[in-house]
């Protein structure tokens, strides 16, 4: 299978799992207008085009730690006539009032970085899940090492865009899927050994490790099973 292949197959898992397939967000400008529209009918709010542009300023962080705070907690955004919104990004208490959708070969262009990304998952409209996917035979260290470039990157869009709140990164070459937490620079490298740390490898429920099982019966690759799974304890 193909790369384009293997993102099609994912996000028919994924719209089978009730994910909303989103083809119409493609860019920057896209992204933004979903997450207003979004966060809008979740505090139930109508924001001026001042009012959002000065929302984005104040939640869109280059520190990792600080966008997972945002997500988690009830924030404040002071308004243009001065009284105080109480907000929420994300619906901790009630999962289900949330929206989930699934965004593919999203383009993020800053200043100085122009990015592609193969699968986002995003809540509420938030990107919080990357996935990256290679053909069978490649290996996921190819995905790994592309993610922390993509991070090193000058003015990259994980620092000045709504990509700050990508809390989780999926690699996978359909026989091998691994996943590791998104992190601030200084602690997201490879080290001199090669290994990504910390990065487990997805698991079936008993913690064996998890492989689709149409591989053997596939030379020229198989489908893409989604599994649940437990980093090692």
């Amino acid at each position: 299978m193909t790369e384009q292949e293997l993102e099609q197959a994912l996000i028919g898992k994924l719209t089978d799992l009730k994910y909303t397939r989103r083809p119409d967000i493609r860019d920057r400008a896209a992204l933004e207008g979903n997450f207003r529209n979004h966060f809008q009918a979740l505090n139930r709010v109508q924001l001026t085009d001042g009012e959002f542009k000065r929302l984005l300023d104040e939640i869109i962080t280059p520190d990792v730690f600080t966008s997972a705070t945002l997500l988690r907690e009830i924030n404040s955004f002071i308004r243009d006539d001065g009284t105080p919104l109480n907000y929420t990004l994300v619906n901790i208490k009630d999962w289900c009032k949330n929206t989930f959708e699934v965004v593919n070969q999203l383009r993020i262009n800053t200043d100085y970085s122009f990015q592609r990304y193969d699968v986002m998952l995003l809540i509420n409209g938030i990107p919080a899940v990357q996935i990256e996917l290679k053909t069978l035979g490649i290996s996921p260290r190819r995905a790994m090492q592309q993610i922390v470039d993509y991070k090193k990157d000058p003015g990259n869009g994980y620092t000045k865009t709504l990509l700050c709140f990508v809390q989780l990164f999926i690699v996978s070459n359909q026989t091998e899927t691994y996943y590791f937490a998104n992190n601030n620079d200084r602690h997201f490298a490879f080290d001199a050994d090669e290994n990504f740390l910390p990065i487990y490898q997805h698991a079936a429920e008993d913690n064996a490790r998890a492989r689709p099982a149409s591989i053997p019966n596939q030379p020229q690759g198989g489908d893409i099973r989604i599994a649940r799974g437990n980093a090692p304890g």
